[in-house]
C-alpha cells in the first residue's frame, strides 16, 4: 500500500520517470489521471500550460496529488506504470450510450484510449468537426500547429469538445466508435517494441543533419527544413474537365485519401525535377517519424535508396532487405517479422530516386513470396505492385521521366515536388543565414535580380546561393543567368575554399581553375563513366580506375553514402546528381582525349520510345575503340536520357561565349575549343530542324499549332544555356507555328526565360499555351521579353497572384498583337483590378479576357465594370468561380448594356441572387450583341428567373442562356416558356440540376426543345 510518506520518499525518482521522456509521455499520464478522477479539469488545465519546463509540470503534478492523500498517490504511481507500457484497451464498442446525457464525462472516463485510438485519424477527424461546424477555423489552426504531434492534436481536440457545449462531446464518442482499431504491440512482443525502439533510433540519426548537397556540413534538419510545395496530380484525362486548382498538400497530408488514382494501389508516388527537394522532403517525412511527431499510424518505416539497391548483387528476399539493409533485430528475428507481415497497414517503405535505378519497371514477373530470394529488381516491383506485403505502404520518389504507364497502374496517389514558393526562398535563405542583414541583402539580391531568382525556385540553386553568398554579395548576382553560371560558381567557391591558407584570399579565375584541371578531368572522367553505367556511387575499386586520389576527394564535390552492403567500406557519391552530370560535361569539353565530333552524340535524340543519343554514327566513334565497353560512345549509349539532357545543357553553356575566356586558360589548343563550340552549335540547330520538320501539317481551316514534346524544352534550355542570339534567331525563322502549346511540360521560371529568349525573334505572332506548369510570378516576369509577339497567352493554373498581373499587364499595354488572356485557376484578387480595367480601356483591340476559379470580389468586379465601359473590342469575358454577387453582376451588367461587341459572358459559380438576376435582365432588354450568358451554379430562384424572362422577350441577339443548378422550380421554367414563345433568336436554354420532378421535365420538353432539361 502507498503512503504518502512513502510517496514523498520517492519523490526524486518519480521526477526524473515524469521527465526522462517527453512532453506526449507526461501527457499520457495524465490522461489516466483523468480518466480516474484523480485530477480535476482545474488541476488538468494547470498543467497543460505551454511553454513550461517539464521538471517544473512534474514536480507540480506531484504537489497535486500529495495534497490529495494517499489513493491518488498510489493511482499516480499505476498511471506511470500504464503510460510507459502503453497497454490501454482499443476496443471501445458498447462502453457507453451514445445517446448519453453526459458525453464530456464519456470522453474523460475512456480517454487514454480514445487518444490512442484518434490519434491515426485526427486530421480527418478535425475536417469532419469542422465542416459540422462544432469548431472554427481558429480553433483548428491551433490544435494543427506544427509544434504539436497527432497524439497531442487528439488531446487537443477532446479538451475543446471537454469545454464546448455544442455537442462535439457527443459527436466525438459517437464516430470515434465508428474507426477502425490500429494493431498495437501487447506487453508481451518484448521483441518488437525492442526493434521498434533501434529501429526509430536508427532513423533518427540517419535524419538529423541534412544529408543532401554538401555532406561536409553538419547542417540540422530541424532548424533548416523548408517547406516544399506538393500538388496532387489528378488524371490527365480529368484535368483539362476541371475548373479547380489542383489541390496543394502539406507533407503531412501525403497519405490523407485525396481521391486516389487506384484504390487498390499501395504506393504514393512523389516526382519532380532534379534538384526539386524530394530527398529531402523524404528526409524530413522519416524525422518527423522517428521524433514522434508525424506519420505514427506506422509502428515501422524503413527508408532505402534506389542508387544504392541496385549495387546489391546478390538475391534478396523481403526479410534479408528490411533486416540487412536497414535494420537488424537483436533478438526475435523471426516473432518481428511475423509481426511485419501480419500487421503490413502499420510498415511503411520508402525508396528515393527510382530514376536513378537502372532496371526499368516490369510487372512480367510475379513473386507473392516474402521468404524466398530474388534479384533486388524483381523485388522492388513486386513491393511496388503489392504482391509482396499489401497493404503496407510505399512512397516512390522520381523524376518524371522515369515513371512509365505502367508503373503508374500501382499508384495510389501521384504528387508533384513543385519547388520553393517565392516566399519559401526567403524562408530559406533566412533560416540558413541568422546573422544580422546577411539574409535581406541575399533576399534584395534575388528580387533585383529575376533570372537568379527564377533559379532559385529549385532548392538546389537556393543551396548554391546560400552557399556563394560571400562572393554573390561582393560581386552581385545580375550576371547570373543560366545553370552553368551557377554551377561554375559552386565550382569556384569550393576551388577556392580548398586552396592553401596564402591564397584564400584570391578572388576566382581562369587560374584558380587551371591549377586544379587534372583534378577536375579524373571527376569528370569518373562521373562520365558513372552515367554510362547508371552507377551513382563509387567504390575504392572504381575510385582507383578513374585516377581519383585523397587530394580530389578533399575538394568537396564527392562525399560518404551509406553502405548498403554490411560489412563493406562506405562508398562515395556526388554532392547532387546535377553535379555528377556536370563534371561529366566538363570532361567532354575539356579533355584532350576526345575529339570534338564526340558532342554529335551528346545532341542526337530522336529515335521514338528509345534512349537519347540511340542514332550513333559508327564513324564518329572513338579512334580505336569502336563500340568497347567503356568507351565515351558507349557510355553515352547507355546513359540514361533524363541525364543527358542535363550533361548536355551543361555542354552547351561550358561553350558559351560568356566562359570560352575562363576555359581557354584550361584548354591546350584554343582552336579545339572552337571546333566543340561549334559542333555543339551544329548540333544544336540540327536538331530543332529536326523537331520542326516533324510538326504535322495544320488542318484545313484551322491554324498551325505544335504541342511540345519533352525534347523540344530540352533543346531550348541548352540553347538557352549557350546564350546564342544568332543561333536563337535561327531557331525562331524554323518554328513556324500560329498556336505553341506546353501544357503539363513542368515550365517553371528558367524554362520560361529560355522560351523568351527563343520565341521573342519569332517573325509572327504565335498563341502561346503554358496551362498546368509553375510559372509564378517570377515567371511571369521572365517572359515579358516575348510578350510582344503572342496574340495569345494562356496561364491557366501557374500559381501566379496579383504582382506577376500587374508586371505582365504593364507590358501588355505596348504590346500590340496581344488580344488575348487565359488566366483561370491562379490567385488573382481584387488587387489586379484596376490593372484588368485599364488593360481593356487602353486596348481596343483586345478581344478574350479569362479571369475564372480566382478570388475576384463584388469590388473587383465593380473596377473592372469602368474599364469595360471604355472598351470597343472584347468579345469574350470569363469569370466563373469568384465570388462578385449581385453587386458585382449589377455593376458588370451597367457596363454591358451598351457594348458593342461582347458575345459571350460567364458568371457561373459567383453567388449571384435575383438582385444580381434583374440587373441583367435589365441588360439583356437593351444588349444587341452578347449571344450566350452563363449563369450556372448561382442562387437564382424563381424569382430571379423571372426577370431574366421578362429581359428574353425584348432581346433579339441571345442564342444561348445557361441556368442549371440555380434551385429552380416549374413557376420559373413556366416563365422562361411565356418567353420563349415570344423570342426566335435563342436556341439553347439550359435547365439540369435544378428543382424539377422527371414528370415537369418531360411536360417542359414536350412543350419547346430549346428547354435542356
Amino acid at each position: 500500500m502507498c503512503t504518502q510518506e512513502g510517496f514523498q520518499a520517492q519523490r526524486s525518482q518519480l521526477v526524473r520517470l515524469l521527465v526522462s521522456g517527453s512532453l506526449e509521455g507526461f501527457e499520457g499520464v495524465l490522461d489516466w489521471l483523468l480518466s480516474w478522477e484523480v485530477l480535476s479539469w482545474e488541476d488538468y488545465e494547470s498543467l497543460s500550460l505551454l511553454g513550461q519546463p517539464l521538471s517544473h509540470l512534474a514536480r507540480r503534478l506531484l504537489d497535486t496529488v500529495w495534497n490529495k492523500g494517499a489513493w491518488s498517490c498510489k493511482q499516480l504511481i499505476a498511471a506511470i506504470q500504464e503510460a510507459q507500457a502503453n497497454s490501454q484497451p482499443l476496443e471501445l464498442h458498447g462502453l457507453w450510450d451514445p445517446q448519453s446525457p453526459c458525453p464530456a464525462r464519456n470522453l474523460q472516463s475512456h480517454r487514454p484510449a480514445i487518444v490512442r485510438k484518434l490519434c491515426s485519424h485526427v486530421e480527418g477527424m478535425l475536417d469532419l468537426v469542422q465542416e459540422q461546424g462544432f469548431i472554427s477555423q481558429y480553433e483548428c489552426d491551433g490544435i494543427r500547429l506544427p509544434i504539436f504531434t497527432s497524439t497531442q492534436r487528439a488531446r487537443r481536440l477532446l479538451d475543446l469538445a471537454t469545454v464546448k457545449a455544442n455537442g462535439l462531446a457527443a459527436f466525438l464518442l459517437q464516430h470515434v466508435q465508428e474507426l477502425p482499431v490500429p494493431s498495437v504491440l501487447s506487453s508481451e512482443d518484448a521483441a518488437c517494441k525492442k526493434y521498434m525502439a533501434k529501429l526509430k533510433t536508427t532513423v533518427s540519426a540517419q535524419t538529423r543533419y541534412l544529408s543532401s548537397y554538401d555532406g561536409a556540413e553538419n547542417l540540422c534538419l530541424e532548424d533548416i527544413y523548408t517547406e516544399n510545395g506538393l500538388e496532387l496530380q489528378t488524371d490527365a484525362g480529368m484535368a483539362g474537365l476541371s475548373q479547380q486548382n489542383p489541390a496543394t498538400v502539406g507533407l503531412e497530408e501525403l497519405f490523407s485519401p485525396h481521391g486516389p488514382l487506384n484504390e487498390d494501389a499501395d504506393t504514393v508516388l512523389v516526382v519532380g525535377e532534379a534538384g526539386s527537394g524530394k530527398s529531402t522532403l523524404l528526409q524530413q517525412l522519416h524525422f518527423l517519424w522517428a521524433a514522434g511527431r508525424d506519420f505514427q499510424e506506422f509502428l515501422f518505416v524503413f527508408p532505402f535508396s534506389c542508387r544504392q539497391l541496385q549495387c546489391v548483387a546478390k538475391p534478396l528476399s523481403v526479410q534479408m532487405l528490411l533486416f540487412e539493409h536497414c535494420c537488424w533485430p537483436d533478438v526475435g528475428q523471426q516473432d518481428v517479422f511475423q509481426f511485419l507481415l501480419d500487421h503490413p497497414d502499420r510498415v511503411l517503405l520508402t525508396f528515393d530516386g527510382f530514376d536513378e535505378f537502372r532496371y526499368r519497371f516490369t510487372d512480367c514477373e510475379r513473386h507473392c513470396s516474402p521468404v524466398n530470394p530474388m534479384s533486388v529488381q524483381n523485388l522492388l516491383f513486386n513491393l511496388l505492385q503489392g504482391n509482396l506485403l499489401k497493404n503496407a505502404r510505399k512512397v516512390l520518389t522520381s523524376r518524371p521521366d522515369a515513371v512509365t504507364a505502367f508503373l503508374r497502374k500501382y499508384v495510389r496517389t501521384e504528387l508533384k515536388v513543385k519547388g520553393f514558393s517565392e516566399e519559401g526562398i526567403e524562408l530559406y535563405m533566412r533560416k540558413h543565414h541568422r546573422g544580422p542583414g546577411v539574409a535581406d541583402r541575399l533576399v534584395h539580391l534575388l528580387k533585383a535580380t529575376s533570372a537568379l531568382h527564377g533559379l532559385c525556385h529549385l532548392p538546389v540553386f537556393s543551396w548554391i546561393v546560400s552557399k556563394c553568398h560571400q562572393e554573390l554579395l561582393l560581386q552581385g548576382g545580375g550576371s547570373l543567368k543560366t545553370s552553368t553560371d551557377m554551377y561554375l560558381l559552386i565550382l569556384q567557391h569550393f576551388l577556392l575554399h580548398s586552396s592553401p591558407p596564402d591564397t584564400t584570399r584570391s578572388s576566382p579565375g581562369p587560374s584558380l581553375l587551371s591549377g586544379r584541371l587534372t583534378t577536375l578531368l579524373h571527376l569528370g572522367c569518373l562521373a562520365l563513366w558513372g552515367l554510362g553505367m547508371c552507377c551513382y556511387v563509387f567504390s575504392a575499386k572504381q575510385l582507383q580506375a578513374a585516377q581519383v586520389d585523397t587530394e580530389d576527394i578533399s575538394l568537396g564535390f564527392l562525399v560518404r553514402a551509406k553502405s548498403t552492403v554490411p560489412g563493406s567500406s562506405a562508398p562515395l557519391e556526388f554532392l547532387h546528381i546535377t553535379f555528377q552530370c556536370f563534371f561529366a560535361a566538363f570532361y567532354l569539353v575539356l579533355s584532350a582525349d576526345l575529339p570534338p565530333t564526340i558532342l554529335r552524340h551528346l545532341f542526337n535524340c530522336q529515335r521514338p520510345g528509345g534512349s537519347l543519343l540511340a542514332r550513333l554514327l559508327p564513324m564518329l566513334c572513338v579512334p580505336g575503340s569502336e563500340h568497347k565497353e567503356g568507351t565515351v560512345v558507349s557510355l553515352l549509349q547507355e546513359a540514361e536520357p533524363h541525364n543527358l539532357q542535363i550533361t548536355a545543357a551543361f555542354v552547351a553553356g561550358l561553350l558559351s561565349q560568356e566562359h570560352r575566356g575562363l576555359l581557354v586558360e584550361c584548354q591546350a589548343s584554343k582552336k579545339a575549343l572552337l571546333r566543340r563550340h561549334a559542333c555543339a552549335r551544329w548540333c544544336l540547330a540540327h536538331s530543332l530542324r529536326k523537331h520542326f520538320h516533324s510538326i504535322p501539317p495544320a488542318v484545313p481551316g484551322e491554324a498551325k499549332s505544335m504541342h511540345a514534346m519533352p525534347g523540344f524544352l530540352w533543346l531550348i534550355r541548352s540553347l538557352y544555356e549557350m546564350q546564342e542570339e544568332r543561333l536563337a534567331r535561327e531557331a525562331a525563322c524554323g518554328l513556324d507555328v500560329e498556336h505553341l502549346k506546353l501544357t503539363f511540360c513542368s515550365v517553371g521560371p528558367t524554362e520560361c526565360a529560355a522560351l523568351a529568349f527563343v520565341l521573342r525573334h519569332l517573325r509572327r505572332p504565335v498563341a502561346l499555351q503554358l496551362d498546368y506548369n509553375s510559372v509564378g510570378d517570377v515567371g511571369v516576369e521572365q517572359l515579358l521579353p516575348c510578350l510582344g509577339v503572342c496574340k495569345a497567352l494562356y496561364l491557366r493554373d501557374n500559381n501566379i497572384s496579383d504582382r506577376g498581373i500587374c508586371k505582365l499587364i504593364e507590358r501588355a499595354l505596348h504590346c500590340e498583337q496581344l488580344q488575348k488572356l487565359a488566366l483561370f485557376n491562379n490567385k488573382l484578387t481584387d488587387g489586379c483590378a484596376h490593372a484588368m480595367a485599364q488593360l481593356l480601356a487602353c486596348k481596343q483591340n483586345f478581344l478574350a479576357l479569362r479571369l475564372g476559379n480566382n478570388h475576384i470580389t463584388a469590388s473587383g468586379a465593380e473596377v473592372l465594370a469602368q474599364g469595360l465601359q471604355d472598351n470597343t473590342s472584347l468579345q469574350f469575358l470569363g469569370f466563373w468561380g469568384n465570388k462578385v454577387g449581385d453587386k458585382g453582376a449589377q455593376a458588370l451588367a451597367e457596363a454591358l448594356s451598351d457594348h458593342q461587341s461582347l458575345k459571350w459572358l460567364s458568371l457561373v459559380g459567383n453567388n449571384i441572387g435575383s438582385v444580381g438576376a434583374k440587373a441583367l435582365a435589365l441588360m439583356l432588354e437593351k444588349n444587341v450583341v452578347l449571344e450566350e450568358l452563363c449563369l450556372e451554379e448561382n442562387h437564382l430562384h424563381d424569382e430571379g428567373v423571372c426577370s431574366l424572362a421578362e429581359g428574353l422577350k425584348r432581346n433579339s441577339s441571345l442564342k444561348v442562356l445557361k441556368l442549371s443548378d440555380n434551385f429552380i422550380t416549374c413557376a420559373g421554367a413556366e416563365a422562361l416558356l411565356q418567353a420563349l414563345g415570344r423570342n426566335d433568336t435563342i436556341l439553347e436554354v439550359w435547365l439540369r440540376g435544378n428543382t424539377l420532378s422527371p414528370e415537369e421535365m418531360e411536360t417542359l420538353s414536350r412543350k419547346d426543345s430549346r428547354l435542356l432539361l
